[in-house]
């Protein structure tokens, strides 16, 4: 029995923790890059009673399709065509690897951390926060609009009167005439809102003063939380862009937000999930981050927890 590990083929620390885990425990692990299909990678796979058979032949590794038991999804590359492909050509192209490799391994009977379907659901920030609510989780006031004059009337009506900035979709990083740049989390007040929110969807919520955020990342029924407290003026508007300066120190789940967050997987189908809270000074969980691939690794504290419940849960298609 094998367990299919799905990544970029360097520097994702994630996926290299949890092939190690697996292998210390003599589990068969296969790791492999769809971004190497169809190039470097050969697919061939014939149906039957059971479903597909077959294999699927890499630089490295040839993992055999009916012995997956598990596969782990951890942010693989997108496929890479031949560089000779006129665009139309390589568009097809690429829906076409897109609908043989992945129909195959996504129609595979086993189980999935998680299914990539599932991932770009609760990756749908609008879809996400709302089944939060509906879940039982607190989430600040929020908008989204491209109407400047309702973005402008939403921050002058909440207390303190600024909201956070934050996008929709991926901050990056991206690359702009030929510099890196990512799109972080922003504390903006009405006099900042210029007539170029009306060039696209734009969210904003309510800037909550908080005490600490809390990283909390969910296997299956097992959640491990750590407060994060911010030791500069960049990381308290967003974590992410200061790591040297954070601390952070293991904590409790009120029972009221395990419960949502219970919930929240339920819905999406989620066997893992990185979720970011505000905490304010009333001691209140604010939900603000749902992400389905989040990083767990740079908790030292939570670091080899996160990796062993992980491991059980890939293991645990071996018993199916």
């Amino acid at each position: 029995m094998t367990v299919l590990v799905l990544t970029r083929p360097l520097l994702d620390g994630v996926a290299d923790m949890v092939v190690t885990e697996l292998t210390a425990r003599g589990i068969s692990v296969c790791r492999m890059d769809p971004g190497d299909f169809p190039e470097t990678s050969t697919l061939t796979a014939e149906i039957g009673p059971g479903g597909w058979r077959g294999s699927w032949r890499g630089q490295h590794q040839d993992p055999v399709l009916e012995e997956i038991t598990a596969v782990y999804y951890r942010r693989p590359s997108p496929f890479r065509l031949h560089p000779g492909l006129s665009h139309d050509d390589a568009r097809w192209a690429s829906s076409e690897a897109r609908a043989g490799l992945g129909g195959i391994l996504t129609s595979l009977p086993c189980i999935w951390i998680n299914h990539p379907h599932h991932n770009a659901q609760a990756d749908f920030a609008p879809l996400a926060l709302a089944t939060a609510v509906r879940c039982g989780l607190r989430v600040p006031p929020t908008l989204i609009t491209n109407d400047p004059a309702e973005a402008r009337t939403f921050i002058s009506g909440l207390p303190g009167k600024t909201a956070a900035y934050k996008a929709l979709g991926t901050t990056g990083p991206g690359s702009r005439n030929g510099e890196q740049y990512a799109l972080w989390t922003t504390q903006v007040r009405a006099d900042d809102i210029t007539s170029d929110v009306a060039r696209t969807a734009h969210l904003f919520q309510q800037w909550i003063d908080k005490q600490y955020e809390v990283r909390l990342t969910a296997v299956n029924e097992q959640m491990f939380a750590a407060e994060i407290h911010a030791g500069s003026d960049a990381s308290r508007a967003d974590f992410r862009r200061d790591y040297d300066s954070l601390t952070f120190r293991e904590c409790g789940v009120p029972d009221a937000v395990r419960k949502g967050v219970r919930r929240l997987m339920e819905a999406f189908g989620l066997r893992y999930v990185a979720l970011d809270f505000l905490v304010n000074h009333q001691a209140a969980w604010h939900l603000v981050d749902i992400n389905p691939s989040g990083q767990y690794g740079f908790i030292p504290e939570l670091r080899d927890p996160i990796t062993r419940a992980l491991a059980d849960a890939l293991q645990e298609g071996e018993a199916r």
